[in-house]
């Protein structure tokens, strides 16, 4: 059964930075696409960034140029390093990936950005 379990959310100042973490098992975790999508209250689900086995990234215009996912296979960890966070990056943050035709989620942690 795939898990994906995310941390490392949590309050911070405009112009700050935080580091969430996605921990995978149940796959064979080096061979799949993994991203980081975001969900802000009373907004749709939306994709922030995602990286490929072979660790090529996109990214959202939104926060291009500001965050950077990144992965570890040794450990089947998924990273989204934040910096310069700005207000409107507040939002619950998921982890994803897709495995045998269906998409499987974290349960998500809270990011709020506010002084």
């Amino acid at each position: 059964q795939v898990q994906l379990v995310e941390s490392g959310g949590g309050l911070v100042q405009p112009g700050g930075s935080l580091r969430l973490s996605c921990k995978a098992s149940g796959l064979n975790f080096k061979l799949f696409s993994m991203a980081w999508y975001r969900q802000a209250p009373g907004k749709q689900r939306e994709l922030v960034a995602h990286i490929t086995n072979d660790h090529s990234q996109n990214y959202a215009d939104s926060v291009k140029g500001r965050f950077t996912i990144s992965r570890d296979n040794i450990w089947r960890m998924l990273y989204l390093q934040m910096n310069s966070l700005k207000p409107e990056d507040t939002a619950v943050y998921f982890c994803n990936t897709n495995y045998s035709g269906r998409p499987f989620w974290g349960q998500g942690t809270q990011v709020t950005v506010s002084s």
